[in-house]
């Protein structure tokens, strides 16, 4: 004769015990959501910093126009040449970390993607940043004694401009405009973030993607960027309400 055997449903206390554990292990995370909090406010801070800069003195558009300027002013030099954007992508990363554990519930395989697109853009985008590289290309342009020496550093500068122009920085772009995108969709489909941030987050990053649309891309790159700091205020306000909770409401599992 054969029998079966039969689990028991889980009492109260189990399911006591296996809520105490879940929180227990959501409280872990308090002081990432802190962080990225943080990190978003800074990120906020830093791109007004930028637009000021940009505002103030604009980018000269040519490699000699750099080297005048850092001879002129090297730290205005580093700014026309987004220091401070290299200050953001490092932002980017505890920004980004919080948000794919506050949201890994509701869909782990999204958020996986997201998560891999925002960190291979920030490592693409030191790559493309040359910064330091023309500062010390100026310091050798204003040392060069012969015409020859002075092509040499100007080809060499020239090159500089198109890495930092170039496909590393439009692969590092599409890249961190598609991991908010695929975040702020996420957004959608939990009670984690209000539905405003989800859509304030799909409309800037689908708009940051019109930058290669002719005539009007800059304009439109333009427009992203309100609507991220718009969008990097709200994240920050509630990731820190999650950490002062001790609690995320993250519910929805598939």
């Amino acid at each position: 004769m054969k029998t079966s055997v039969r689990e028991s449903p889980p009492t109260t206390s189990q399911k006591s015990v296996d809520a105490a554990r879940v929180q227990k292990a959501d409280s872990a995370w308090k002081p990432l959501y802190q962080i990225g909090g943080a990190a978003a406010l800074l990120v906020v801070v830093v791109y007004v910093i930028q637009m000021i800069v940009f505002v103030v003195s604009p980018p000269p558009g040519t490699v000699i126009g750099y080297f005048t300027l850092f001879h002129r002013n090297v730290l205005l030099g580093l700014l026309n040449l987004d220091l401070l954007s290299l200050a953001d992508y490092v932002l980017f990363i505890p920004m980004f970390l919080a948000l794919s554990v506050a949201l890994r519930r509701v869909s782990p395989s999204f958020i996986a993607i997201a998560l891999t697109s925002a960190l291979v853009g920030i490592a693409t985008y030191f790559a493309s940043n040359t910064a330091f590289a023309m500062l010390s290309l100026s310091t050798q342009y204003a040392a060069a004694t012969t015409e020859a020496q002075r092509s040499l550093v100007m080809a060499a500068g020239q090159a500089m401009l198109a890495t930092f122009q170039g496909t590393a920085f439009n692969v590092s772009y599409v890249l961190l405009s598609i991991a908010p995108l695929i975040i702020s969709a996420v957004m959608l489909r939990s009670n984690v973030f209000g539905k405003v941030t989800a859509y304030v987050g799909i409309v800037a990053s689908a708009i940051g993607l019109g930058l290669f649309v002719p005539a009007i891309g800059v304009f439109l790159s333009l427009m992203s960027i309100i609507g991220l700091i718009i969008w990097y205020l709200l994240i920050a306000r509630r990731l820190f309400q999650i950490a002062q909770d001790g609690s995320k409401k993250e519910i929805n599992h598939e």
